[in-house]
């Protein structure tokens, strides 16, 4: 579909990482902060490429994090507009939700409000904490010698990681869970079957976007580990299954009790 990046010539990544420093100069701010305080400033066409890509081939995704590195010396993204825009569909898809399950306009409030700043922002944040934490402490690579440079995770770069594999979750766990939830919120064998399945399947698919975040830094090594609980979810969601447990009724019962 994409053979590559429709404005890949003219993309901020091309161009000369001195020229982009100076259009920040003279303010305090990070650049990602001030990028994030202005909508326009963000490069909307690049971000929903990657968001194209993180659903059919992330690999893709982290070759460019290569050619960051080499010219702006970071790994993470200066542009926020990935997590900006993830946080308006959250928003978005939140409310249809509530047009369909919501008894009242306070606990539509609350479901929203959970949704974007507990779920995604806080829950987001605290995953990501953890893996910059594991990976720094427990895979980073030893300095063979005392002129090598010492490299570690950035956390912003672990956020990224976190907010591009939690795209895919909205996709199948928000969007696609909300179209198939008149069947999977009913009783019986086979509704908790797709259920567990969609989960089983989009939990799979997250740890898999983790890992090739993490692979891709040269510095970081046994980041196959990051792929184990997928071996785990396969184990536990037949068993769920079984036992009677419909993921999709558990999820909605928190945000609609």
């Amino acid at each position: 579909f994409f053979v590559g990046h429709p404005g890949e010539m003219n993309h901020p990544l091309k161009k000369d990482a001195m020229s982009q420093k100076g259009a920040y100069q003279g303010s305090g701010f990070p650049t990602y902060v001030r990028r994030l305080m202005k909508f326009r400033q963000m490069d909307l066409e690049y971000t929903f490429w990657q968001m194209y890509l993180m659903c059919t081939n992330p690999k893709v995704v982290y070759r460019h994090t290569m050619y960051r590195k080499q010219t702006k010396n970071q790994w993470a993204r200066d542009d926020p507009a990935f997590v900006v825009l993830t946080a308006i569909m959250v928003f978005a898809v939140s409310i249809l939700y509530c047009v369909f399950y919501s008894r009242s306009l306070g606990q539509a409030a609350y479901a929203v409000t959970r949704a974007v700043l507990v779920d995604f922002l806080g829950v987001g944040a605290g995953v990501a904490t953890a893996y910059w934490y594991v990976a720094n402490r427990y895979m980073r690579e030893g300095v063979n010698h005392s002129h090598a440079v010492e490299q570690r995770v950035e956390w912003m770069y672990a956020f990224d990681v976190h907010v591009n594999a939690f795209f895919t979750l909205f996709v199948s766990l928000y969007c696609g869970q909300l179209v198939l939830s008149p069947i999977l919120m009913m009783n019986g064998f086979l509704p908790r079957l797709l259920s567990g399945a969609l989960y089983g399947v989009a939990l799979s698919y997250y740890h898999y976007c983790v890992f090739c975040g993490y692979n891709v830094l040269p510095f970081l090594e046994h980041t196959a580990l990051l792929v184990y609980p997928i071996a785990l979810i396969m184990l536990v969601t037949p068993l769920a299954i079984l036992v009677g447990f419909n993921p999709t009724k558990f999820v909605l019962g928190i945000y609609f009790h």
